[in-house]
C-alpha cells in the first residue's frame, strides 16, 4: 500500500512539469518592434515574445549581443524581417536556421510589389511596414509561422489574426482619407533617410531622404545642398526627423535653407525603423502608423483628429 502511494506520488511529481511545459507559451524572439507586435497580436496568450530592438534602435546597424544569442538559442521560434534590413545579422540567422525555427517574415512578399533598393541591385527596400497593405501579408506570414510551431492553437491564431487585420484595414482607410486631405503641392515628405518609399507610393507623395534606404549610406554635402534647393524652390515649410536616426543632417538642412532666406520647421518626429516606448499606444504597430499619418497630414496642411484615428495618441497634434 505504501509502495503504491509512493509510486503514485512520484508519477505526479514527474508528470506535472511535463504537463506545465506542454502548456507553456511559445518562446518567440523577434528582431524589430513591428514584428514583435505582430507576434503578440496574433499569438495572444499562446506566446511569450521578446523583441531585440527597442525604441530608437536602428536595425540597419544592429548586431546581436551575447544576451540576444542566448535568447535566440532558447527560443521556439525566431522571426526577422529579411530583405536585407538586419544586414549585420543575416549570416548569423542563416547559421541559426540549421538548428532552430527561423523565419524571415517579409521575404515571401510578392517581389513585384516591392521597391528596388537604391544601394544594391539584387535587393529590395525592406521598410514594408510603412504600407499597411504590405504589412497585412507579413502578419499572415507571422500567423503561418506560429501555426507551424504550435498547430493545436491554429484556431486561436486565425481568430487573433483576423481581428488584427481588421485593425490594419481601418488604419489604411484612415491614412487614405487623412493624407488625401493635404493640398497637392504640399505632398512632399522630407525625412532623415528613405524609409517612407512605400508610404509615399501608396498615397501619392514625393519622398526625399537625406540618406538612402539604409542609414549606413552617407549623407553627403551634395545631397544636403540638393535638398536645400528643393525646399526653397518648392517653398516647403516642414521636414521630419526620425526617432531612430540622428537629427544632425536634418538640422544642417534647415540651417542651409535659412542661409537662402527660407524658413523651414520640423513638422514632427516620425517612427521609421522603430516604434514608440513599450506600453504606449505608439509602441504598437497600429499606434506607430497612426502617429506618423496624423503628424504628417497635420503638418502638411490637413485637418486631422487631435489624438489620431483611435483617439489614443499620447500627444495631440
Amino acid at each position: 500500500m505504501i509502495r503504491r502511494q509512493f509510486l503514485a506520488a512520484l508519477a505526479f511529481v514527474v508528470a506535472t512539469p511535463i504537463a506545465a511545459w506542454a502548456e507553456a507559451p511559445l518562446k518567440v524572439v523577434a528582431t524589430t518592434g513591428m514584428i514583435a507586435d505582430a507576434a503578440r497580436q496574433v499569438g495572444g496568450d499562446q506566446v511569450d515574445v521578446k523583441g531585440l530592438m527597442g525604441p530608437g534602435v536602428d536595425p540597419h546597424a544592429y548586431r546581436q549581443t551575447r544576451s540576444d544569442i542566448v535568447a535566440m538559442t532558447r527560443a521556439d521560434l525566431i522571426l526577422w524581417n529579411g530583405l536585407y534590413l538586419e544586414a549585420q545579422m543575416e549570416e548569423f540567422f542563416h547559421d541559426l536556421a540549421r538548428k532552430r525555427s527561423v523565419v524571415a517574415v517579409a521575404e515571401g512578399l510578392d517581389k513585384s510589389r516591392l521597391r528596388a533598393h537604391d544601394d544594391y541591385a539584387d535587393k529590395f527596400d525592406p521598410h514594408v511596414w510603412m504600407s499597411p497593405a504590405l504589412w497585412r501579408d507579413v502578419v499572415v506570414e507571422v500567423q503561418n509561422a506560429l501555426t507551424q510551431a504550435r498547430p493545436e492553437a491554429a484556431d486561436v491564431f486565425a481568430a487573433n489574426a483576423a481581428n488584427h487585420l481588421a485593425e490594419i484595414d481601418a488604419l489604411k482607410a484612415y491614412a487614405d482619407q487623412a493624407l488625401a486631405a493635404v493640398p497637392e503641392n504640399n505632398r512632399v515628405l522630407v525625412t532623415a533617410h528613405d524609409a517612407f518609399g512605400y508610404f509615399g507610393a501608396e498615397h501619392g507623395y514625393e519622398v526625399m531622404g537625406i540618406q538612402g534606404i539604409s542609414t549606413q549610406s552617407e549623407a553627403g554635402l551634395n545631397r544636403i545642398g540638393e535638398l536645400v534647393d528643393t525646399l526653397v524652390d518648392k517653398q516647403l515649410k516642414a521636414v521630419f526627423v526620425e526617432s531612430s536616426v540622428s537629427d544632425r543632417s536634418m538640422r544642417a538642412l534647415i540651417e542651409g535653407a535659412a542661409t537662402k532666406g527660407h524658413d523651414v520647421a520640423i513638422g514632427g518626429e516620425l517612427y521609421s525603423d522603430a516604434m514608440g516606448e513599450p506600453g504606449t499606444y505608439e509602441g504598437t504597430y497600429v499606434g506607430m502608423l497612426d502617429h506618423n499619418i496624423t503628424v504628417i497630414a497635420g503638418a502638411l496642411g490637413a485637418e486631422v483628429p487631435q489624438r489620431g484615428l483611435n483617439g489614443k495618441l499620447s500627444a495631440g497634434f
